[in-house]
């Protein structure tokens, strides 16, 4: 295969909401290039990128695929990603590593929320993005509708490069940077070019106009020419539009048919020869405040965005030459590890394909096999000293589910598989709860989960159960209680003697001390499962010696581990021990705590307990016309609604919500809207659970 340098090297990632036809037009620049001669269909599930079997079952992208191909001297590397949110993780490594973003929009559909979604993540990388206005030719597609959704996201910064006319029944692309006209024949290839039609002229003249003064906008020289000469040449125009794109201030807006293969080359050949390569951008911050200076005279740093186990291959490892050459066999370090790597192979990618070749410059993407211990969001590099790129910030999960082995043998397989599984879609985060002593699956949605089943039964022959996990609840004190508990115990020897007096009272933040009490000493435990134990010796005249509260306070602090109420956790209560009794011989550390231990089960049972629940502070992005759908489905979730914002025909809805109630919430949100609608949610604090819900989680 050529080595092409980091100069003709462009990286492209195919974004879009579900259905806008990613991995059609990924299959149909590949045709264009020459690189398969014939094109597959998703219905046919014979597409270059949707090859994984999990992908032909459900119709639709499901990972992000790496292809390949090769046009007037550049080497396109393209990533063909999913458009639904749940693979949110799959979409945002290939932007991290992407030189140009081409967002795709459905011409049917318009800007859809999946396209938003996806926006918000562009706009915080500053990416360089064209946006290609899809299936143009279908009886339904409103071109206009689209470009203005494109222009509601990134305003007057949209450069119109062509719009679509039907010509003598047949359709046409009229392209105002060229100027000229492409007709196409029902099967669509390559198009005739024909003048602007006079009828068009007016309107295209000024488009052309605006274009031009959009391009002459992000170039001192280009401005100042524009003002000598009040126009510009074609080449000066795309010298102005490449500038604006990586500025991020000018997305052009192209249309094309992907299915009749209708201005996909001429896509290309804008991407070729305007769309920034992967030496134009700027170099890369290091964690540890460097620069990798993206030259092929630098020392070698490849950047790991993704990693993919498949079966009878292993661990392939897909990476972007972030500087220097990497060839086969180069050993390199592991910044997070400081362990060393051999490169045994080097791959392009395309689809389930693999090229062997035998380096890869700066700026190109391949893929390797079996490497040790190299994860998604790693860094290898041959510098003397570490070299750490930014990893990529991954969403929090949005749906949890307890999970399990059916098969009770399966734990260790089931682990083992829930490992990888992470390792390729660090969306999905797995984590054991010895509070609630359940294996915690993090998840971005019904459909993610419904994947990762997949998986387990198919790739790695494991049955998993998934219910909803339970809540962590905590308990605590409404008002003061006094208590005394006397440990005696005679069985032959030394006997078992303590006595222990104390009293409870709810703890806050910045309360007064108690009153009443001679204090002695004071303890502030902070808790590991959140609050506060404020322990108080208040002892007089020795009748209890100071070397028992120690154990006094430990027999409190294992009671406030298994709560009286519902076994939950207690927390924020004082304590404040006044008074006792020991014996000479049969006092020791174990009676003590046995004493405090009942003695503060007694007063907490009698001060009246409370259960608190987590709350959740929930964001909810939704259309206007279907707010009270969404607001009474929030309602019965015993949601406060904290605020109320909109911006672009959407609503945004702050609430705090029990966490109790958000289970299944990701797939009724879905089903109110038709996917309308997004979320996000963190934890916000402990509040008190009402009283009918309190009896029932304390009955149950």
């Amino acid at each position: 295969m050529k080595i092409y340098d980091d100069k003709h090297i462009k990286n492209i990632v195919l974004v879009g909401a579900h259905n806008s036809g990613k991995t059609t037009l990924a299959e149909t620049m590949l045709f264009e290039a020459g690189l398969i001669s014939r094109r597959g269909t998703v219905e046919g599930k014979n597409t270059v990128s949707d090859y994984h079997e999990l992908e032909q079952e459900r119709g639709a992208s499901v990972f992000a695929t790496p292809l390949h191909t090769e046009w007037r001297n550049y080497k396109i590397n393209i990533m063909d990603t999913p458009g639904l949110d749940d693979y949110l993780g799959e979409i945002l490594s290939s932007i991290r590593v992407a030189d140009t973003i081409v967002t795709v929009i459905n011409a049917r559909n318009g800007v859809e929320v999946g396209t938003e979604i996806i926006w918000n993540y562009i706009d915080k990388y500053n990416k360089p993005t064209l946006f290609v206005i899809n299936q143009i030719d279908h009886p339904t597609a409103s071109f206009e509708d689209s470009l203005r959704g494109i222009r509601n996201l990134v305003g007057n910064n949209a450069a119109q490069m062509q719009y679509p006319i039907k010509v003598d029944g047949a359709q046409g692309i009229i392209d105002v940077l060229k100027m000229k006209m492409y007709k196409f024949s029902s099967e669509g290839g390559k198009p005739e070019k024909f003048p602007i039609p006079d009828s068009e002229m007016e309107r295209a003249n000024a488009l052309h106009n605006e274009l031009v003064e959009k391009a002459a906008e992000n170039d001192e020289e280009l401005l100042e020419l524009f003002f000598e000469k009040g126009t510009l040449t074609e080449d000066e125009m795309r010298q102005g539009i490449k500038a604006g794109m990586l500025h991020h201030e000018l997305f052009p807006v192209f249309c094309v048919s992907a299915l009749q293969d209708m201005g996909s080359g001429r896509l290309m050949g804008f991407i070729d020869n305007v769309a920034p390569a992967a030496a134009d951008l700027k170099p890369e911050q290091t964690l540890e405040g460097d620069t990798v200076e993206p030259t092929p005279e630098a020392p070698t740093t490849l950047f790991i965005f993704k990693t993919l186990q498949q079966p009878n291959v292993g661990q392939v490892t897909f990476f972007k030459v972030k500087s220097g050459v990497v060839r086969v066999n180069d050993k390199l370090e592991n910044s997070r590890t400081g362990e060393s790597e051999t490169l045994n192979q080097l791959f392009i990618m395309d689809g389930k394909k693999r090229i062997a070749v035998n380096q890869l410059v700066v700026g190109d993407i391949g893929a390797t096999l079996k490497l040790k211990d190299t994860e998604t969001n790693d860094t290898l590099h041959a510098a003397p000293k570490a070299v750490t790129i930014r990893p990529i910030a991954y969403p929090q999960p949005r749906t949890k589910k307890a999970v399990w082995a059916v098969n009770q043998h399966d734990e260790e397989k089931l682990a083992e598989a829930l490992k990888k599984i992470h390792s390729q879609d660090p969306t999905v985060t797995i984590t054991y709860s010895s509070e609630l002593k359940q294996q915690i699956l993090g998840c971005q949605g019904e459909l993610h989960l419904a994947n990762i089943q997949w998986l387990l039964e198919k790739v790695y022959g494991v049955e998993a159960r998934f219910e909803a996990p339970k809540i962590a609840y905590r308990e605590t004190i409404n008002r003061s209680s006094s208590s005394s508990y006397r440990h005696k115990k005679q069985s032959g020897g030394a006997g078992q003697f303590a006595e222990v007096h104390l009293k409870i009272e709810p703890w806050e933040e910045g309360m007064p001390e108690p009153e009443g009490f001679n204090i002695r000493g004071k303890e502030e435990v902070e808790l590991p499962w959140g609050g506060k134990l404020v322990f108080y010796n208040c002892i007089v005249g020795g009748v209890i010696d100071l070397r028992y509260l120690p154990s006094i306070k430990k027999g409190i602090l294992e009671v406030m581990e298994s709560g009286p109420l519902t076994g939950s956790y207690i927390r924020d209560v004082r304590v404040m021990v006044y008074d006792g009794k020991m014996h000479s011989v049969d006092s020791n550390d174990i009676s003590f705590k046995i004493a405090g231990s009942h003695a503060f089960k007694e007063a907490f049972l009698n001060a009246a307990p409370k259960l608190l629940e987590p709350i959740h502070q929930l964001t909810v992005k939704v259309p206007e016309d279907m707010m009270g759908g969404v607001m009474t489905d929030l309602q019965s979730r015993r949601s406060l609604i904290l605020g109320m914002d909109n911006k672009d025909h959407f609503q945004i809805l702050k609430c705090a919500t029990p966490e109790a109630e958000l289970y299944g919430y990701s797939t009724s949100l879905r089903s109110l809207t038709q996917g309308k609608a997004t979320f996000s949610s963190a934890f916000a604090s402990y509040e008190v659970v009402p009283d009918n819900i309190q009896k029932e989680l304390v009955k149950g």
